[in-house]
């Protein structure tokens, strides 16, 4: 059970780990949380360790632990009429948990262009992307096509295999030579 302090002393510990990319020591925690005497900071480490939000590494080193990541995912939210918030968050994520399957395979490709609007995919967006997956028809690709990378639809006819954008501007890519699929988006992220 977390102490009531805990929940603040852990959302200031998120924004220092997004700042700094470190978790601080012992001391700039108690003095992040305004608490001096160090039994106590060691107190709400032991507490959040036990949650799951941090961890030790080999040397006993402050680290982020598997909960430290998470966000609250609200029950939805509408995008037409309003609706009253919900009481409480019904459940949480980490956004890697959520989107990747197989970390080891798995990269973020920063997309350029505007050949995939008609499929929500912007200039500037992350695609998620797994390397070496099965890909089929319809799927969203990163395909190699004539020596050129590119982000497209896969598609079929009786002429054989080729790219398809989601933008009516641009014509479909049928490979002069060698088509080869890389990866399978499986999610984008974008941020406003």
């Amino acid at each position: 059970m977390i102490t009531a302090a805990a929940p603040s002393v852990l959302a200031t510990l998120q924004d220092y780990y997004a700042k700094h990319a470190v978790l601080p020591s012992y001391a700039r925690i108690g003095e992040l949380a305004g608490i001096r005497a160090k039994s106590w900071v060691h107190k709400l480490v032991m507490e959040l360790r036990e949650e799951g939000f941090l961890d030790f590494t080999p040397d006993k080193r402050l680290k982020p632990g598997p909960r430290f990541f998470e966000r609250a995912l609200a029950e939805r939210v509408r995008a037409g009429g309003p609706e009253r918030a919900p009481d409480e968050v019904i459940e949480v994520i980490t956004i890697d948990r959520y989107l990747i399957d197989h970390p080891s395979r798995t990269s973020l490709v920063r997309v350029k262009g505007d050949s995939m609007v008609g499929a929500g995919i912007l200039d500037g967006d992350l695609a998620v992307v797994e390397w070496g997956s099965n890909a089929k028809i319809g799927d969203i690709v990163v395909a190699i096509i004539d020596d050129e990378l590119t982000l497209k639809y896969l598609d079929r006819d009786k002429r054989g295999y080729f790219l398809r954008a989601a933008n009516p501007a641009y014509a479909p890519i049928r490979p002069r030579g060698k088509l080869e699929v890389s990866g399978l988006m499986i999610g984008l992220v974008r941020r406003f």
